[in-house]
């Protein structure tokens, strides 16, 4: 069968990364008051980049009502990419170019810093340099393509424009052009965020779950975390990284959170040997994105909507699969795939594609961290630089880029 599979096989509303192995993370009960340095809201692949920074030289709670990992982050397809979903010139009409200059040489500092660790920490997650195909689409085309790739180049980014012909004599695909980038890269995420986390745990940290904050008060000297395990966390700074969860009270404007929805195939897709080495993605609304996994799996996405709980529908899994297969398979006619995994998740956007991290108003000494947009990963790694500076009292330079207005 191709682009179809055997109902009785097919894991419905699970993600593909709930199966990893090696996803064992501590946990105990809160059973007790507990006073720390730094208390950080969220077991997902945020929570990790931060607690494994942060607990080098703090000590660290990490507080989930959930297991860890088990948020946004096993909801991922993990194309850990550097372009943001607003390309630079369309970034540039809303912040200006020279901020606009600086989020892309941000994020694209931030996947080699996530390299930089992987290899540190010795985290076997499947880690993979890849690069990136930026299809014209409908809401970008040829010229604005062109445009892009140029002022890309301008900035030293590995951006190179490619005509329909070259486009279809080197990947075999139909569109009237498409951007070559280089310097990105794919992994598993729930092994990545596990393997984060054991090494903040190996250095000191300690997480508690299920555990869910039910009120966060300040005072002049930090902030203490009222939860229903009836024991008070205590801290000097909290930090909430709720995935694509707004916390209460914490401001978010210009963003919201939609649906999305995603399929993994089984191993050993018969696709284009290119396909190994990179992540495609198209300038539409809504777009469809695709990559090859280490087993030969196609990890793909799409089809979002502006709504976001339809993602808990289990008859629109089923629809919305369905049409991103078929619109694979249009892409692509040569590929020849079985479904394995569908699954679906709250996403969330901003008008520019950049996350927030920010301190939380008129809250002292508590951050938020909401990673707005579809590099996720990569504004992790960002967000983990940018709050533990503020920790250590060494403010980031780039911490203006992602303070919403």
């Amino acid at each position: 069968m191709t682009g179809a599979t055997n109902k009785r096989d097919l894991r419905t509303g699970r993600s593909v990364w709930a199966d990893s192995p090696g996803l064992g993370v501590s946990v105990r009960p809160l059973t007790e008051a507990v006073s720390v340095d730094v208390a950080i809201v969220g077991a997902g692949i945020s929570g990790a980049f931060i607690a494994r920074e942060l607990a080098r030289d703090h000590s660290v709670a990490v507080l989930d009502r959930r297991p860890p990992l088990m948020g946004s982050t096993v909801a991922s397809t993990a194309m850990l990419q550097w372009e943001i979903d607003l390309p630079l010139t369309a970034l540039a009409d809303e912040i200006g170019m020279a901020k606009a200059r600086r989020a892309y040489g941000r994020s694209r500092a931030a996947v080699d810093d996530l390299k930089r660790i992987v290899a540190e920490e010795g985290i076997r997650c499947g880690l993979k340099d890849k690069g990136s195909l930026y299809l014209a689409g409908d809401d970008y085309g040829r010229r604005a393509l062109e445009a892009e790739a140029e002022a890309r180049a301008g900035i030293g980014l590995d951006s190179l424009f490619i005509g329909p012909a070259d486009l279809r004599d080197r990947y075999g695909i139909e569109r009237t052009g498409a951007i070559v980038s280089q310097g990105s890269a794919s992994a598993d995420p729930a092994r990545l965020a596990a393997g984060l986390m054991r090494r903040a745990i190996a250095d000191g940290a300690k997480v508690y779950s299920p555990v869910e904050v039910l009120q966060a008060a300040s005072d002049p000297d930090g902030v203490t975390l009222l939860t229903d395990a009836g024991h008070a966390v205590r801290a000097r700074t909290v930090i909430f990284c709720c995935g694509y969860e707004f916390p209460k009270g914490v401001p978010t404007p210009g963003a919201e959170v939609i649906s999305t929805w995603a399929l993994a195939t089984k191993p050993r897709s018969v696709c284009p040997a290119w396909l190994k080495d990179m992540l495609v993605w198209e300038a539409s609304d809504p777009y469809l994105y695709f990559r090859m996994g280490q087993d030969g799996r196609l990890i793909v996405g799409g089809e979002d909507e502006a709504d976001p709980i339809a993602h808990d529908d289990p008859a629109k899994l089923k629809r919305k699969c369905e049409t991103i297969a078929r619109k694979l398979k249009a892409l692509m006619p040569t590929l020849e795939f079985e479904i394995d995994y569908t699954w679906a998740g709250a996403f969330g956007t901003s008008t520019t594609g950049l996350p927030s991290i920010a301190p939380v108003p008129d809250m002292d000494h508590a951050f938020a961290v909401m990673g707005f947009g579809g590099n996720g990963i990569t504004y992790s790694v960002i967000a983990s630089q940018i709050v533990s500076a503020a920790v250590r009292g060494k403010p980031d330079p780039d911490a203006d880029l992602y303070r919403p207005d």
